[in-house]
């Protein structure tokens, strides 16, 4: 028979010691899948009007960015759209920001202020063209908007952009064949309930809050826009961006009789600079697509985000700090 020969006191401790310091290793390995020194400092988010999807969507990923980067002091400003974003960008009132593909790719063509150093992190989700109007409006097209008051959007804002565009394509002219009032969703939907608009155009995802909330208690009706897509390509480099697509039958039911509606579609992106740090940006990227379900249960279109669209980030190259994300999340 074999004895097993009891170990000393003092070598027994050391062997537990250094086993529950391998265990303790390895459970900080997997609570910190960016590694021990997660980034830290102060950013500034420029997102969009308080009840637009921008907003939304950034308040929701300062959520989780303050769950994966607790060190990272993270500020959210509100701003008109897309234009004041980029603006926002690159004058560093702002590190990262949300944008459209349109208004970045005008913004270049531009020879805008430090435009070439424009990056992406992500192709996020679409914003959709909506055109609202009273149930009973005679208006069913863009060109019926002729001598009426329109919502275009605030000046400085993504809406603005695409609705000069179509009211182009529509071959209308935006400042002499509509009343243009230069206000946005914070806005709109209380001038049309109360019959100072005839109509009001909104590019945001599905649903919209401020859109839902109108339909939910005022009869409304969404205008198709798909007519237009074809003129609007032919406008140049910058609404290239632009894609048919269709708002399910579901997005807003109270406004739409179960019916999907033509319309128009552009990518978001989530922006920064060359100058931003590698490592924040990539740890940056990693909380926006590890956060898509939860995000997406509130912003519905947010859940179209992953690895396989998030690197289509045209007109803009990805952020270095991106790109690392990128190629260590392949499987």
């Amino acid at each position: 028979m074999v004895h097993s020969i009891p170990l000393p006191c003092g070598r027994r401790a050391l062997q537990m010691a250094v086993a529950a310091a391998a265990v303790a290793g390895l459970l900080l390995w997997f609570l910190l899948p960016g590694g021990p020194q997660a980034p830290g400092g102060r950013v500034t988010l420029a997102t969009g009007v308080p009840t637009g999807v921008y907003a939304r969507y950034g308040e929701l990923l300062k959520q989780d960015l303050g769950h994966d980067l607790p060190d990272l002091d993270v500020t959210l400003s509100r701003s008109e759209g897309s234009v004041d974003n980029i603006r926002k960008l690159v004058s560093g009132r702002a590190q990262f920001t949300i944008a459209a593909a349109d208004a970045v790719a005008t913004y270049q063509v531009a020879g805008g202020r430090d435009a070439t150093g424009l990056r992406a992190c992500a192709r996020l989700y679409d914003d959709y063209m909506q055109l609202v109007v009273p149930r009973n409006s005679k208006v069913r097209s863009t060109r019926d908007l002729k001598g009426l008051r329109v919502g275009v959007g605030a000046d400085g804002s993504g809406v603005q952009l695409i609705t000069r565009r179509l009211m182009r394509a529509a071959k209308l002219d935006f400042d002499r064949d509509i009343h243009a009032e230069r206000v946005g969703i914070d806005t709109m939907p209380r001038l049309l309930e109360s019959g100072k608009l005839d109509a009001f155009f909104w590019s945001g995802g599905l649903p919209t809050t401020a859109v839902k909330r109108l339909a939910d208690r005022f009869p409304v009706r969404l205008v198709q826009l798909g007519d237009l897509v074809k003129p609007l390509h032919a406008q140049g480099r910058g609404s290239r961006y632009y894609r048919a697509a269709v708002m399910p039958a579901d997005a807003y039911p109270e406004a739409q009789d179960d019916r999907a509606v033509k319309t128009v579609a552009v990518a978001n992106l989530l922006v920064t600079t060359d100058r931003q740090d590698p490592d924040l940006t990539r740890a940056m990227t990693r909380t926006v697509i590890d956060s898509r379900d939860r995000i997406g249960r509130e912003v519905h279109d947010a859940q179209k985000v992953d690895l396989r669209t998030a690197v289509f980030t045209d007109p803009l190259p990805l952020h270095e700090g991106a790109r690392r994300y990128y190629v260590s999340a392949k499987p």
